[in-house]
């Protein structure tokens, strides 16, 4: 891969994907497809522990074992940006039936359950570049409004453990405004600019709010509707289905300007943006 500037860092959203290769897997591969992959790249998204709310109020958080094995398949420089379970950041458990009652998800920023995760992690430590707090999107009936989620999430944030890049993700476009943004900012938090679903684009709201944007952020490249690329690629992400050269090249503008500034950058590229994660990197790096 082309050279980049050391404060900017380019990886995918997880890594285990049969069909990279001949793109940067070869053949042969063993089941370490991540010792593989950071071969090519410093930075990868852990999504998986994401997932960890079920029935029942029951959480499933990772096991020591696999975070010890991630951690000794990569190289002393390589950096991780983990997803925190979704058993801390649902104010309810999901559900597809609008008719049912809500069930209320008691661990909703709990700092004990918060704390037991970062405790796992812990083997991980010189390895993590970022903990990402993703919220999905907050109706009324979920959070009553803006002021109330800041709220709550500034009196959670401020028991846990200094020193890490904490951001958010929040997925309520009405939310960024300079409020939020302020909020981040006072409570030294950086903000993951989520690029694809029904969000505002990214650029924009970055030359919008460019000022609160100081030393760290994230960039998730996630895409539109997921369900129409998985009909198209039918789990072969090894091209290109839906390229958005338009986005990428303002993407690149947005690049240099945060270069410019100094800002620490992680951009995670999910296989649903274009079709293939690995082949947007390359295109991405050729911009630069």
């Amino acid at each position: 891969m082309k050279k980049i500037p050391d404060i900017v860092r380019i990886g995918t959203c997880s890594w285990k994907y049969p069909s990279w290769k001949g793109i940067i897997y070869p053949e042969g591969v063993s089941d370490n497809y991540l010792s593989e992959y950071a071969k090519h790249y410093d930075t990868v998204e852990i999504d998986q522990w994401f997932w960890s709310l079920f029935p029942g109020n029951k959480v499933v958080l990772p096991k020591s074992e696999v975070v010890r094995e991630y951690v000794s398949s990569v190289p002393k420089n390589f950096r991780f940006s983990v997803k925190v379970p979704n058993s801390i950041t649902l104010t309810h458990h999901y559900s597809q039936d609008k008719n049912i009652p809500l069930i209320e998800n008691s661990f909703f920023l709990s700092n004990e359950l918060f704390a037991d995760f970062y405790h796992l992690l812990e083997p991980m430590k010189d390895h993590l570049a970022t903990l990402i707090f993703q919220f999905e999107y907050l109706n009324k009936k979920k959070m009553s409004d803006q002021q109330v989620f800041q709220e709550k999430f500034s009196k959670f944030i401020s028991k846990c453990p200094s020193g890490m890049n904490y951001c958010v993700e929040i997925r309520n476009p009405n939310y960024l405004n300079k409020e939020y943004f302020t909020f981040l900012k006072s409570s030294n938090l950086s903000h993951v600019f989520l690029q694809g679903y029904y969000m505002p684009p990214i650029f924009t709201l970055y030359e919008k709010y460019r000022d609160f944007i100081e030393k760290f952020a994230v960039i998730r490249l996630m895409g539109g509707n997921r369900k129409t690329i998985e009909e198209k690629s039918q789990g072969n992400w090894s091209q290109l289905w839906e390229p958005k050269d338009e986005e990428l090249d303002h993407l690149a503008v947005m690049m240099r300007d945060m270069i410019f500034k100094k800002i620490v950058l992680f951009i995670n590229v999910n296989n649903h943006y274009e079709g293939s994660a690995p082949l947007t990197i390359k295109r991405i790096v050729s911009l630069l």
